[in-house]
């Protein structure tokens, strides 16, 4: 019997290629009438970062600095994804409502992204994949390594080709 695909988390650096990744998750919504869960994982600061901002601004001031960044980046998120679905589906029926959430959690990304497909019952994970050499490699794709490794569900690696530009 096929998997049935249902429900698909799209992880998102919010980098300049991010709409490459982002098309295929859209491509397998569409086949699939599936939605989408886009999430964004936000590194948390150092205890050691935390204690120098503490120094200069209160614990209030700071954690209210941070919610309006983590909504900032929630908002610029939403937008980025409602352009690419209008540009990409030219406003076909099959594509409305195609992401039924965005979440911008703090975290360690790897953690973030195993955690959300764990409680969203996330069917399949589309992530990037960017790495063009053997030094980045070896010190850069550790999200993609450890979601690989810990994640219960696929994972759909889209290699992001060199120079990709949006």
């Amino acid at each position: 019997m096929l998997p049935k695909i249902e429900t698909i988390l799209y992880t998102t650096e919010l980098q300049h290629d991010a709409s490459y990744v982002f098309r295929y998750a859209l491509a397998l919504a569409r086949q699939h009438q599936a939605k989408i869960i886009a999430v964004h994982g936000v590194e948390p600061l150092p205890p050691f970062g935390q204690s120098l901002v503490e120094q200069y601004i209160s614990h209030d001031t700071a954690e209210d600095m941070h919610s309006k960044a983590r909504e900032t980046v929630k908002a610029q998120l939403k937008t980025r994804i409602e352009q690419l679905c209008a540009k990409e589906c030219d406003n076909a029926p099959s594509c409305d409502n195609a992401v039924s959430s965005i979440q911008v959690v703090e975290g360690y990304p790897s953690q973030v992204i195993v955690d959300v497909a764990k409680a969203s019952s996330a069917d399949l994970i589309v992530m990037g994949e960017r790495n063009h050499n053997i030094i980045s490699k070896v010190v850069m794709g550790s999200t993609t390594r450890k979601v690989l490794h810990s994640a219960a569900q696929p994972v759909l690696v889209v290699k992001i080709p060199k120079g990709y530009k949006e």
